[in-house]
């Protein structure tokens, strides 16, 4: 009976470390997927722009990605459709999960859409 408050110490060094790197990475993929969604936004945007006959530049500083961790390429890779890329990075704070996935994590958002 006395080494009850013993085992439960013992029991939560155990478990603590567990549950502090499951809380991290839930957060970690958390936001992964709010930065793809992000993304998903800002392309819908940069398509509208496009389909407005806005240029690269117009593009830019339209939705203010000159000074953002955004990145944005145009890729005419036939003569038929445009490829357009969003890219951001995200920092994995998780110790550990930054083995499995790299660290900083890239998200990247394409879309292919027909030239004209």
């Amino acid at each position: 009976m006395k080494n009850k408050k013993g085992q439960a110490l013992v029991e939560f060094v155990i478990i603590l470390p567990i549950f502090v790197f499951m809380v991290l990475t839930v957060i970690d993929i958390g936001k992964i997927i709010f930065f793809r969604n992000e993304l998903e936004n800002e392309m819908s945007d940069v398509i509208d722009l496009y389909r407005n006959q806005k240029s690269y530049e117009e593009i830019l500083s339209d939705l203010e990605l000159q000074n953002s961790d955004i990145e944005l390429q145009i890729l005419n890779t036939d003569n038929e459709t445009l490829t357009f890329y969003l890219s951001r990075n995200v920092e994995i704070i998780t110790p550990g999960l930054n083995l499995i996935l790299n660290n900083p994590y890239p998200v990247e958002v394409k879309r292919v859409i027909s030239y004209g």
